[in-house]
């Protein structure tokens, strides 16, 4: 086993926040995966015992008009990042005979989350609050364990549709932050949009790539892949400025919308 597969595993395997990132940050380049060892099935990558999870549908709102319900919001998109390191490591991690390319876009992405889950953090400790205040739920891991089995269903399903629907409603949170007059959340949120441009136009060239290999032809899959994994239809509008710029042609944001009705 290489050495940098083993610090990602070791990465991936830690509980504490503050030690995932710190041996996240340990990792300076990737060298190929081996062949072997396979990969462990892993039910839960290494977390803390806080948040408590709960079901999306239990997740309470709150209005952004006071302190702690712009801390509850800022912790669920902190719970979202630290499970996007979780997910970037596990794409390293999962998958072996990738080209070395593969492999360092992934530690780019974890590094990235790193940042915007530290960025959240720092927000809610000077507000009072902390990770682990406010319950969360694990649909971002749910699928991880659904696509575990092949690389080109994780880079569908997971930077194609769930990440990049945080293209789609960040905007729209930015926004709406800036109009209560919470600047330095607003402008964590400018990092978190620009960087996850670059995270979904890496899922969309690995994905591409991998259809491109199994002569596959990309459009037809996602659509196979979305009807066989019954992906839920995301009711809002796209972002077609930054979904475009994150890599979707224009067949695919229209398939996208004929598919949300």
């Amino acid at each position: 086993m290489s050495n940098s597969l083993t610090s990602v595993e070791t990465a991936l395997l830690a509980f504490d926040p503050d030690e995932k990132i710190a041996l996240l940050n340990g990792i300076v380049a990737m060298a190929p995966m081996p062949i072997s060892p396979e990969p462990r099935r892993l039910a839960e990558p290494g977390r803390p015992p806080k948040p408590i999870l709960i079901s999306p549908k239990e997740v309470p709102k709150r209005g952004l008009g006071s302190i702690e319900g712009r801390a509850a919001l800022l912790h669920a998109l902190a719970h979202i990042e630290f499970n996007a390191v979780n997910l970037a490591l596990d794409a390293i991690y999962r998958f072996r005979e990738m080209p070395l390319a593969y492999y360092e876009d992934w530690l780019q992405v974890a590094k990235e989350e790193a940042l915007h889950f530290t960025l959240l953090r720092d927000y809610l400790q000077k507000s009072g609050f902390d990770y682990g205040d406010f319950p969360a739920h694990n649909g971002l891991w749910d699928m991880a364990l659904r696509t575990d089995h092949d690389v080109m269903v994780r880079m569908a399903l997971v930077p194609r549709i769930l990440e990049a629907r945080g293209l789609d409603v960040t905007p729209g949170i930015r926004a709406k932050l800036w109009s209560v007059g919470d600047r330095q959340a607003a402008k964590i949120l400018d990092v978190i949009l620009r960087d996850e441009i670059g995270h979904v136009q890496i899922g969309n060239r690995w994905y591409h790539w991998c259809c491109e290999q199994r002569g596959l032809e990309p459009v037809a899959t996602f659509v196979s892949l979305l009807r066989d994994y019954a992906v839920p239809a995301y009711p809002g509008a796209l972002n077609h400025a930054a979904r475009r710029e994150a890599g979707f042609s224009d067949e695919e944001l229209a398939l996208i919308e004929s598919l949300q009705s």
